[in-house]
């Protein structure tokens, strides 16, 4: 088994590719679809990348997986399967929590769906998939979103926002229905896997001006994560994380990137003048 990444600096994402060489069996974590939201422009930069190398290296690509519906980036998840139209676009079943949440958010109609149907497969939590050759075992690990599932494939854990590198922490919990409480859970779970473990994140934000890094090992962040290590309390983190939640902005691409994931990664209708259009809602102080 061996792992492609790619970065994408703009929004901190990293997007993965699981792939067998003898078989050529491949799933694909967390695409992004690069969006300006100045001009409002989607870009397919960061699939150009993805897509030009399961082409190069004859991958069939069975599975396009999402970590959660990402707040931070437009997810690539669509126009990736219409270059693998065999894939399957596949998150957490609990993303029709999230969808009931952001359609009364966004005052969506009843054309907004919030039984998962835009997404191909809904995954059940300690359920396995397979990809070919690849097996992947889900592991809803909740707390950034209900929505949130790590992939554990072989001996490496795919772990989106729930767990960043050592020197990072974890994923914020301020977002509709998050939870640091049920984080904290979340990460008690992944710390029972073996210590040799290696997870990649989904996001590395440089902190200190270090060089990206993505992969660490689950005995490593036992030992050594600045905000929840195998030492710390329940309370402890709850209390650090609800006080850190508070000082951070929203995400820069929040409300365009969340209408869009929340429906599959399909983007709205055109209007009568050809034109799709996302909602902004305005917050008058």
């Amino acid at each position: 088994m061996e792992i492609k990444t790619w970065f994408d600096k703009d929004t901190f994402t990293l997007t993965y590719c699981v792939y067998e060489p003898s078989t050529k069996d491949a799933i694909v974590i967390d695409a992004v679809w690069n969006y300006d939201p100045a001009s409002g422009a989607l870009t397919s930069r960061s699939l150009s990348d993805v897509s030009d190398f399961l082409k190069t290296n004859g991958l069939n690509l069975h599975y396009i997986l999402e970590t959660h519906a990402h707040a931070d980036h437009v997810t690539g998840a669509q126009p990736l399967k219409a270059l693998f139209p065999k894939a399957k676009v596949a998150i957490g079943s609990r993303i029709t929590e999230v969808q009931t949440v952001f359609k009364q958010v966004f005052n969506f109609d009843d054309q907004f769906a919030i039984d998962g149907r835009q997404f191909d497969e809904l995954l059940q939590d300690a359920s396995e998939i397979k990809a070919g050759s690849l097996t992947i075992k889900i592991m809803f690990t909740p707390g950034h979103t209900p929505a949130c599932v790590s992939y554990l494939i072989g001996d490496a854990l795919f772990t989106g926002d729930a767990l960043f590198m050592p020197d990072s922490g974890t994923g914020r919990c301020d977002f509709p229905s998050g939870s640091a409480a049920t984080l904290f859970d979340s990460i008690t779970k992944l710390y029972k896997l073996p210590d040799s473990t290696r997870f990649f994140t989904g996001h590395d934000y440089m902190p200190n001006g270090r060089e990206l890094r993505y992969e660490s090992t689950i005995g490593e962040s036992k030992k050594s994560n600045i905000q929840l290590s195998e030492q710390t309390t329940k309370f402890d983190y709850v209390t650090f994380r609800t006080a850190r939640d508070k000082t951070l902005s929203a995400p820069r691409l929040l409300l365009p990137s969340i209408q869009v994931n929340a429906d599959g990664g399909k983007l709205p209708s055109p209007e009568s003048n050809g034109n799709r259009y996302l909602k902004m809602p305005i917050k008058a102080v």
